[in-house]
């Protein structure tokens, strides 16, 4: 920027002047900042008697030290032993078989590398030798061990056991002391309370893993028939609970919740590929994605009590698949010859085992690479509890809600059922720290906040009742105009002519004027067997060759409502190369609620205002109607589990038109994969540019707001733990910073920080009802942190299931809110949420970030690697997005 004379604020320019290559412009050094510590609590709203998920812990010993002990466990050829599991079999045998030595102390075991005693153990090193035995039937025939040999039945009155041997070395590692956690509780800064709190749980971990539990971070699920769901697919929800032990103002609390994971469908291995591939019989099984499928699962012979892993599947079809046997001689010596046998005639002859259909199927290869055991498919079964990691398809993420959810007095029960069995009081590690929990939930006071008002066309009043509205005999506040737009059809069974008649009706009764669609292009047949990105381009031909010039709008019409393969191409063909607004719909009934759902999108995306909180329309809110106010809202969306191919996208929207609190803009980039942290806000180029994603946003603000600059940014961060916060603090906003300076600025806006989190455990309930806590419920007392500034609130009513609170971290308050007036703020942004008549659960920045990001992720979902330009991180190439057309970029395209 210019530097102003004296006395004058400069404007700010659509481009940052030029500087030579060599030359970066100067920045302030930057106070590093640390996290706020609370102020005070609101006031506002109707007070309100809750009941929550926190079950109180009370702490006798606090002069109590646990003890860190650095556990190494290798094999006898010296190797450090890995495998799953095996760790905890080691060291519970080590402590059967050298309790002595220990002194007799109980400890608590990650299952990795890390074990804790209360009090030291007699010395700072030991190393043991521990025996494993496994037991092995014995074959009645064959080799089982031979190569390229099928596992016989046995006979399980004769076993011979296989030993293993490990060397355990448990070395000192350091002291924690217990007491740093009533410190924390004083509202104390402590480094290593996260370290005692993470012992606690490690506890509860080792109770559920004795118990048998699959244990997922802190998480445990139990192997019970009636804890499973059925979410197709071979694949089942399974219900456990979730615990952690939490610093809260009243005192150390134990979270409890309600938790759901998914597992592959135990049963027979057949009937899991049939489900899985969706198929009728086992000959129409695709056994190239079997084989994907199946490797490394556990499963089960019905004729051995025994488990093993699956590496893979056989060559040949079961009565093909040869090996050699070994056959004694008539006199008894161990000298006999060798066969060549299929694994179908060693079962059904040798083992007497009838074999019904898997005569023609692959066998389950269950050895080693090189020393190949082969089982029959029909014998094997898959054990509980393994995990699928996989991301679900639509219709089972719709089926695992559906199934899963409870309502908020079942959920309480399941609660408090859980803790009264878990026998935690009986642990004698916590029982050496002196720690009881409770067994009720922890009562906590409440307000309910006032619902805002709203403006509607005609600058007519809207009243939501229980955080919902609607546009019945009302207009939109600002209606856009549609004079040329065109229909598009990929769906063979929808009429087109019907859809624009209702739509132009409906959008005449909101004030939307809509003129008749230039034309209707239904997508001819042989076109719709090519690929996804051929039929789009297809169809962009024909709308060029059918209209004089580009349409304002153009309504797509897709086969399936979610996951078509059309959609990411389409919108960025529509979006990146002409820069045209467009709304894809598939609908199944269209009603005049269907098509006013459909209209709030579509007058947003063209400039349209649907409505206005009153306070924002007569420009009243609290500390932002006097000082020019930009918000942004900040998340990133990752790939499917397991997906490290798949880059990050990262999203951040800034608002428009201050003094207005509604309306966005939003920039898109992509990163590496799982990458949480935004790397592109501030993007300096070698010729000292600036392409990052804040400075698109601070000109777009400064464009649409008259030419005022933003004195205070308030920024809400999705998606980060707690682990992150200093890394948004110092990290982001450093980053942020540098990008307003490169402007030219010297005087940095000030900066409020919240984060917002939906995946945590805590939930809130009605001491008195069994309905949902309403909409507008805060609590910032007794279950919040004893130190920090966090609320919960749940702005939406929900309507089935236990709603969840969002839970705001305020990490930095520079503009000084007092607690109602940020309450009061962050209540107001889940009603301006464009596309709905309903109070969201977050703020709108927030899902306007996760739309965008969503959406453009999209684009680059089909693109072929070698079309797509290439930005490096690390050793793994990023696929950048293409950029917005200029006529869409400052447009609520996402909505």
């Amino acid at each position: 920027m210019v530097k102003a004379e004296a006395g004058q604020s400069p404007p700010l320019p659509l481009s940052p002047p030029l500087m030579p290559p060599n030359v970066k412009p100067e920045c302030v050094d930057l106070p590093r900042h640390s996290i706020m510590s609370r102020r005070g609590v609101g006031n506002c709203g109707r007070c309100i008697s809750l009941l929550t998920n926190h079950f109180k812990v009370s702490v006798n010993t606090t002069d109590a030290i646990f003890y860190q002990y650095t556990v190494t466990i290798s094999g006898e050829d010296k190797r450090i032993a890995e495998g799953k599991g095996i760790g905890r079999k080691v060291v519970d045998k080590l402590y059967q078989t050298y309790s002595a030595e220990l002194d007799g102390k109980r400890f608590a075991y990650d299952g990795e590398k890390s074990l804790y005693t209360v009090g030291p153990l007699p010395q700072n090193k030991f190393e043991f030798t521990v025996v494993l035995e496994e037991s092995r039937a014995k074959q009645q025939n064959g080799s089982p061990r031979g190569r390229d040999s099928p596992i016989g039945p046995g006979k399980r009155s004769k076993h011979s056991f296989q030993s293993k041997t490990f060397m355990v070395e448990i070395s000192f590692s350091t002291k924690i002391p217990l007491r740093s956690i009533a410190l924390a509780l004083k509202g104390n800064e402590v480094d290593n309370t996260q370290d005692a709190l993470r012992v606690l749980d490690i506890v509860l971990r080792q109770q559920a893993a004795n118990r048998g539990c699959l244990l997922v971070r802190q998480s445990f699920f139990h192997d019970d028939s009636r804890n499973l769901v059925d979410v197709g697919g071979g694949v089942s929800g399974i219900r456990g609970f979730h615990s952690s032990f939490r610093p809260t103002q009243g005192g150390l609390s134990l979270n409890m919740d309600v938790s759901t994971t998914m597992i592959l469908k135990p049963g027979p291995v057949i009937d899991f590929l049939i489900a899985n591939q969706n198929v009728r019989e086992p000959r129409f099984i695709d056994w190239t994605k079997a084989k994907k499928m199946l490797r490394n699962l556990r499963v089960k012979p019905r004729h051995r009590n025994m488990e093993f892993k699956i590496i893979g599947l056989s060559e040949k079809p079961c009565n093909q698949q040869f090996f050699p046997m070994k056959v004694k001689n008539t006199e008894g010596t161990n000298e006999g010859e060798t066969l060549e046998i299929t694994v179908y005639d060693y079962f059904t002859q040798h083992c007497g085992i009838e074999l019904t259909y898997s005569a023609y199927l692959p066998c389950l290869d269950v050895g080693k690479p090189k020393r190949p055991n082969y089982l029959p498919l029909e014998l094997c079964s898959l054990v509980s509890l393994q995990r699928y990691t996989k991301a679900l398809s639509s219709m089972q993420r719709a089926s695992l809600v559906e199934k899963s959810r409870q309502k908020p007095q079942d959920r309480m029960r399941t609660l408090t059922d859980a803790v009264r069995s878990s026998s935690y009081d009986e642990d004698p590690v916590l029982a050496a720290c002196g720690i009881s929990i409770g067994k009720q939930l922890t009562q906590v006071d409440g307000r309910i906040l006032e619902i805002p008002k709203l403006k509607v066309g005609k600058s007519e009043d809207c009243i939501p009742r229980n955080g919902r509205w609607n546009f019945n005999n009302k207009k939109f506040l600002e209606a856009t105009r549609i004079d040329r737009w065109v229909v598009v059809n990929f769906s063979a069974r929808c009429d087109t002519s019907h859809i624009s008649r209702e739509l132009i009706n409906c959008g005449r009764n909101k004030g939307i004027h809509i003129e008749r669609p230039f034309t209707l292009i239904e997508e001819d047949q042989q076109t719709r067997r090519g690929n996804p990105v051929v039929r789009v381009e297809r169809m962009f031909e024909l709308i060029t060759e059918k209209l004089p010039g580009p349409p304002q709008f153009i309504l797509c019409v897709l086969p399936e409502r979610k996951n078509s393969d059309i959609y990411g191409p389409w919108k960025k063909k529509s979006l990146s190369d002409f820069g045209i607004a467009t709304q894809c719909i598939s609908p199944t009934k269209i009603n005049d609620q269907y098509l006013t759902n459909v209209l709030l999108k579509i007058n947003s995306k063209l400039g349209g205002i649907n409505s206005l909180l009153a306070l924002e329309h007569s420009s009243l809110i609290p500390l932002i109607k006097d000082t020019p106010t930009m918000i942004l809202g900040m998340d990133v969306s990752h790939g499917s589990p397991g997906r490290s191919d798949i880059p990050s996208v990262a999203a951040v929207v800034g608002s428009q038109s201050w003094p207005l609190i509604s309306r966005y803009r939003a920039a898109v980039r992509t990163q590496s994969s799982k990458v949480e942290m935004i790397d592109a806000l501030y993007k300096p180029l070698a010729n000292g540019n600036d392409d990052g994603i804040i400075r698109e946003l601070l000109l777009d603000f400064y464009r649409t707001s008259k030419q005022r600059k933003p004195k205070q940014i308030i920024i809400f961060r999705d998606g980060v733990s707690e682990s992150q916060f200093n890394q948004v603090l110092n990290i982001e906003l450093e980053q942020i910073i540098k990008a307003y300076q490169h402007l030219g600025e010297a005087d940095i806006p000030k900066f409020t920080v919240i984060v917002a989190q939906k995946n945590h455990h805590t939930k809130l309930f009605q001491a008195s009802g069994p309905e949902n806590v309403p909409p507008g419920t805060v609590v910032d007392t007794r279950i919040v942190h004893p130190r920090n500034y966090d609320f919960y609130m749940c702005a939406h009513a929900g309507m089935i299931g236990t709603s969840r609170p969002a839970h705001y971290h305020v990490l930095l308050d520079e503009i000084g809110f007092s607690p109602d007036d940020l309450q009061n703020l962050i209540h107001s942004l889940s009603y301006v949420y464009q596309r709905s008549t309903t109070a969201i659960s977050i703020v709108a920045p927030i899902c306007y970030a996760h739309l965008a990001a969503s959406q453009m992720g999209q684009f680059i979902k089909f693109e072929d690697s070698s079309d797509t330009s290439i930005t490096s991180a690390g050793s793994v190439p990023v696929p950048e997005l293409p950029r917005l057309h200029k006529n869409v970029e400052s447009s609520m395209f996402f909505c």
